[in-house]
């Protein structure tokens, strides 16, 4: 039936070139009998499967963000995801956030499961409070410092960024637990945020969420090239700590190798060699020990505004892929990437630039955006990757935010949804994020006519704090595209690659979020040659 529909709107659809070649083929060369000049076609619309029942769940979630709705949950209150695969179940573990503080006092590490990646158990806390190694170790850190620093008695902490990872048959846990109390005195005004802990616990079996705590891994440390207490005005590029000791995440090499990358803002992003028998470093006497800085965006300056590494080695490519987020977590946010043949870098991004020397890193994979008729999704980045054990397929995990004064909605900007995106590979080798969020659609055949019609198409040049939103293009059956857009495009089914004005492209089945009815549609995702994403959703 649907091969039918087709086949009849096609020959409506060349009806008005068969005539005008009927009638040139008739008419000789009198000029006086040429037709009129062909108008350019219109889009035709192909049809899409409607049967799919997908989320249907709605992106704000405020009147259900109260603890005692938790159940409804699904992805709302997800902020610096880490996501692992045990048994049946994926699980998602993440920092201690929650619209208007929900889940204060629930315990900390909140953590939800999924079979499917599409619908979410919230489960509850993976610590009910911090191991006492945090306190003892802080307090004999101030005891050393000169002049020595009294005790503190009751340190106040924040519970950040859990990594996760199975190795051999345990789970590991890395965990960053920060001191949000001064160095000196009652306030900040002159000294620096006290140091950050980063811990390891382990587990058998996450169903059980029994964690085997192992104490410290590596924590911020001194460096000797500023004090930490100073007069007048605070300088952030003249930072305390050699590294700081938060958003770690694990990578095992292909030779057997364990190694933690951690790092924020403090100096750039460091890479620690770990016994892989304990998961921790053999020793941590000198500075050299707590690892060697792999990426920086300013070489000169102490101050990085980048964060939330996290690595992975992708053994189709033989790429070490270090993704990063760049900017404020609030608006800003986006996602960036660079790749090394060597754990230890150097990190190059798609113009060749080193990452590890202080380059920005390119291609961008995210970035504030807007499709139509939604507020769009900003602070969108401190990705998750990782795959599917089964079938090898690649997926990014991250937060997201409803943009500043969104009307009626209540600070908006701290409505925080999970997203998870599928991942494809360039042929060059470089991850393309999904530009909606993974539904399940079922895989269809792709062809040539099935790009006709109109489609709404983002370039994310970089902007800071700027939404980048879309325009309207048409894809017609001469393969030219117009609207916001004008060029040509060309589809090469067997690498599954659009083509759009010079734009390579991978192609998904995909579920449209943004419509009033969400459907089934399909969507296209590339770089510009700068690296800026392009990502294409047809609408019609």
């Amino acid at each position: 039936m649907k091969n039918s529909k087709f086949l009849s709107t096609l020959v409506l659809y060349l009806m008005p070139f068969l005539i005008a070649v009927s009638i040139s083929s008739c008419s000789g060369d009198d000029p006086a009998s040429d037709p009129a000049p062909t108008p350019t076609p219109v889009p035709v619309p192909t049809p899409t499967p409607s049967t799919f029942a997908g989320p249907t769940y709605p992106d704000n979630y405020t009147p259900i963000s109260s603890w005692s709705n938790r159940s409804q949950w699904n992805l709302a209150n997800v902020h610096d995801p880490s996501v692992e695969k045990c048994g049946e179940y994926y699980y998602m573990y993440q920092t201690d956030a929650s619209y208007g503080g929900a889940a204060d006092g629930q315990g900390h590490f909140p953590y939800r499961r999924s079979k499917d990646l599409i619908t979410w158990e919230y489960m509850g806390a993976a610590m009910t409070q911090a191991p006492a190694w945090v306190k003892d170790s802080l307090n004999n850190k101030r005891a050393r410092m000169v002049p020595a620093l009294p005790a503190i008695t009751n340190p106040r902490y924040g519970y950040w960024a859990p990594y996760i990872k199975k190795v051999g048959s345990k789970y590991r846990m890395y965990y960053s637990i920060v001191v949000d109390e001064p160095i000196i005195g009652a306030d900040f005004t002159y000294s620096w945020s006290e140091r950050a802990f980063i811990g390891l616990a382990e587990s058998d079996d996450l169903a059980t969420n029994v964690w085997v705590d192992k104490g410290m891994v590596v924590c911020s440390e001194p460096d000797g090239v500023k004090p930490y207490s100073f007069t007048g005005t605070r300088n952030w590029e003249n930072a305390y700590f050699q590294f700081n000791a938060i958003d770690p995440t694990f990578t095992i090499t292909p030779q057997g190798e364990h190694y933690l990358i951690y790092g924020s803002w403090h100096s750039g992003i460091a890479a620690l060699k770990l016994n892989p028998t304990t998961g921790k470093p053999d020793q941590l006497k000198t500075l050299s020990d707590y690892g060697t800085r792999i990426a920086t965006r300013n070489r000169a300056s102490r101050w990085q505004a980048s964060e939330g590494p996290e690595i992975i080695y992708n053994e189709n490519t033989g790429y070490y892929y270090l993704f990063l987020a760049y900017d404020g977590l609030d608006v800003p946010y986006n996602t960036r990437v660079a790749r090394s043949r060597n754990i230890m870098g150097p990190y190059l991004g798609i113009n060749g630039a080193d990452v590890t020397n202080g380059a920005d890193a390119w291609p961008m994979l995210t970035h504030p955006y807007s499709f139509n008729n939604h507020t769009g999704w900003v602070g969108f980045s401190h990705c998750s990757i990782f795959q599917n054990p089964e079938t090898k397929e690649w997926f990014y995990a991250s937060q997201a935010r409803l943009p500043e004064g969104v009307p009626g909605i209540n600070v908006s900007n701290a409505v925080m949804m999970g997203h998870v995106r599928e991942i494809q590979w360039t042929e060059d080798g470089w991850p393309v994020v999904a530009p909606e969020r993974y539904a399940g659609v079922p895989k269809t055949t792709v062809t040539e006519a099935s790009f006709i019609g109109t489609w709404e198409q983002i370039t994310m040049n970089y902007q800071y704090k700027v939404i980048q939103k879309s325009a309207t293009i048409y894809l017609t059956a001469d393969k030219k595209v117009s609207g916001g857009a004008t060029g040509n495009w060309s589809y090469d089914s067997t690498n599954k690659t659009l083509t759009v004005n010079g734009v390579k492209c991978k192609v998904s089945d995909a579920w449209d979020w943004e419509r009033a009815t969400r459907k089934v549609t399909i969507t296209y995702s590339g770089f510009t040659t700068a690296g800026a994403p392009v990502w294409g959703k047809k609408i019609d």
